[in-house]
């Protein structure tokens, strides 16, 4: 009796018309995306990769292996065109997650106009780039610039920061960051406005400072905040272009020249299967410097 029991009560299959049948048409909807993904990045990827390998023109292309990657790194120009980029990258992203914390503190404080400052931080993200440098390369006129005029009032000869060696490049980074920490800002404005009020209500309770308000709750809550910043602006600086190609070209002779500047000239020069390999070595150095830093801030995130 016990055991007819048991067997009613066993769960039966579903019918096969009851049965849900797995279908194909959800997976069309990535179709569209796939395709466009493929044409604009897969397929140049790849083309990049082959015709890197080539001395190519227009017409044809001549199988020559790792010939351009040796010349490459054996060109003393283009191995300083690295280097200005790696200085160019680390300085921009320092400077803008720095300025931008303090920003956003401030911005977020109880102050008069907060709002107007606010557009008035962002507002030179929305300007062309080229206007950017084209506006500062003005101002910054070694005799008739209105920064070095402004410095002569006070008795001190302005430097030439665009024409001097030794300034142009963290020239042109200095107005990078003017016109990118904007973004950092409102990055950091919303993840100080996400924490919660209670955290500082307790430490208030507690009698902490306003230091270690910041130093113990304010700048532990804003690594996510952090780690976007940082993976954007490094980026963005790594393959910076047109700021620095707008400014000064490369120069004064090759001293302020980036990788993606050296690739220009280089495509300009006739020399295409050269530039594309410098665009290979581009593509590998972002890669090698952001995915491993990306992985070591948010490991550190998940584990605190």
């Amino acid at each position: 009796m016990s055991v007819a029991i048991e067997a009613s009560a066993a769960p039966r299959p579903a019918p096969d018309n009851l049965r849900r049948v797995k279908s194909a048409y959800p997976t069309w909807f990535f179709l569209p995306a796939a395709i466009i993904y493929g044409v604009l990045f897969l397929f140049p990827t790849i083309a990049s990769l082959f015709f890197s390998l080539t001395r190519w023109t227009l017409f044809e292309a001549q199988f020559i292996g790792l010939d351009n990657f040796a010349q490459f790194f054996r060109e003393p120009f283009l191995v300083k065109g690295l280097v200005n980029t790696l200085i160019y990258g680390f300085v921009t992203s320092g400077l803008k997650v720095v300025l931008g914390t303090l920003l956003a503190l401030l911005l977020t404080s109880d102050i008069i106009g907060r709002g107007y400052l606010r557009a008035v931080v962002f507002f030179p993200t929305l300007v062309s780039t080229i206007g950017v440098g084209i506006t500062f390369t003005v101002m910054m006129h070694p005799t008739n610039g209105i920064i070095n005029e402004a410095i002569s009032l006070f008795g001190i000869k302005g430097p030439g920061w665009l024409t001097d060696p030794r300034f142009a490049l963290l020239s042109v980074a200095l107005v990078d960051v003017w016109k990118g920490v904007g973004l950092a800002t409102l990055i950091y404005i919303a993840g100080i406005v996400s924490i919660p009020r209670d955290y500082f209500e307790a430490s208030k309770i507690d009698g902490a400072s306003a230091w270690q308000n910041f130093w113990e709750i304010t700048l532990p809550l804003l690594k996510p905040a952090t780690i976007t910043v940082v993976t954007l602006s490094l980026i963005g600086g790594l393959r910076s272009f047109d700021l620095i190609w707008a400014m000064t070209r490369g120069g004064p002779g090759f001293t302020s020249d980036v990788i993606a500047s050296v690739i220009y000239k280089q495509y300009q020069a006739g020399f295409y299967g050269l530039s594309t390999a410098g665009n290979v070595v581009l593509f590998v150095m972002v890669a090698i410097i952001i995915v491993p830093i990306s992985v070591f801030l948010n490991r550190r995130e998940v584990e605190e």
